[in-house]
């Protein structure tokens, strides 16, 4: 499995010392949940493409995310930039 470091200034972790118990569980709990997100809008476009084409939907969420045939985030972006028009320089 993928392990992530974060790192923070000093008045940063002070600050996120403030408002939660524990730092760590604060910051596996954002995580998670926004990772929870992202495997419900996928598996949800999935589940849709699947129906629009006819196809059998079977498997879990998580199947069905990693399944999927999808861009990354950075694979979305450079696309939207290639057809983004060219300024004319003149």
């Amino acid at each position: 499995m993928p392990e992530y470091t974060v790192t923070l200034s000093e008045a940063q972790d002070k600050a996120l010392q403030h408002v939660a118990l524990s730092a760590q569980a604060w910051i596996d709990n954002a995580i998670h949940h926004r990772c929870d997100q992202a495997v419900k809008e996928i598996a949800d476009a999935e589940v849709q493409r699947k129906l629009d084409a006819g196809e059998t939907i079977s498997g879990t969420r998580e199947e069905l995310v990693i399944a999927a045939n999808i861009m990354t985030a950075v694979e979305r972006d450079e696309a939207i930039l290639a057809e983004m028009p060219v300024p004319d320089p003149a």
